[in-house]
């Protein structure tokens, strides 16, 4: 029944993402980790995160913003096989304490740079990618990051998921073969990935008739709340160690 459960769970994590761009890990990340160990939750969640980042990259392919992923992935990629490779000999307690804050922080600073038209040029992309990249390796979920890297970019809604969804998958591509050269990657990690990620593809399915329908302002609202959940999650997270 759990594996039953953590497979709905799994398609209404896979929905919220396909709607906000992130969000899967967040909720998918503590059933995993009461399941299989908080250990062995990273790299499942890993190539979970590929497959359904793949689909919602196909889902929104004709909006995606070739440029803005380039300038990412440049230095994104080497940071994270940097930050994989510190997570196993470094304490996640200070990098989620300050992850989280940073998650509510960006609430108000998203919105005053908008209002001040802030916005990303191509040499501070290349940078966020390598900051963003190492953090990744390191942190169970940095989607919310990405999300306001590539919104300051000029990117929104299509353009924005697609984007967001192609980096990422760059990202925990890299992730995932830096742990398959550490020796985690075992059968049963692969198979259970491999399931979680079938049942993020069918929720980010159902969620591009949502994006399709929403005006701006719902989807800036739900990044919002999205961001609000993530920050929390994180401090919470701090607790159950």
């Amino acid at each position: 029944m759990i594996y039953v459960a953590l497979a709905l769970i799994g398609v209404l994590s896979g929905l919220i993402s396909g709607v906000v761009g992130t969000g899967s890990s967040i909720i998918l990340l503590p059933i995993l980790a009461y399941i299989f160990g908080a250990k062995l939750a990273v790299p499942i969640m890993a190539i979970a995160s590929i497959m359904g980042n793949i689909s919602r990259v196909v889902m929104w392919r004709k909006e995606l913003n070739i440029r803005a992923f380039l300038l990412f992935v440049s230095l994104g990629i080497p940071a994270t096989v940097l930050g994989a490779n510190t997570l196993w000999v470094m304490s996640p307690f200070l990098s989620n304490l300050c992850i989280g804050l940073f998650f509510l922080f960006l609430i108000p600073i998203r919105h005053y740079a908008k209002h001040r038209n802030f916005t990303l040029n191509a040499w501070q992309m290349v940078v966020a990618g390598g900051v963003l990249g190492y953090i990744t390796g390191i942190v169970f979920s940095t989607g919310p990051l990405l999300l306001p890297i590539f919104n300051g970019f000029g990117l929104i809604k299509g353009g924005l998921l697609a984007t967001e969804a192609a980096a990422s998958f760059a990202i925990y591509l890299t992730k995932s073969l830096t742990f398959g050269a550490l020796g985690v990657l075992q059968q049963n990690i692969l198979i259970a990935g491999v399931a979680v990620g079938i049942s993020l593809i069918i929720g980010n399915y159902i969620g591009k008739t949502f994006v399709l329908s929403m005006s701006n302002r719902t989807f800036n609202l739900m990044f919002d709340l999205m961001l609000l959940i993530a920050g929390s999650s994180m401090l919470f997270s701090i607790f159950l160690h």
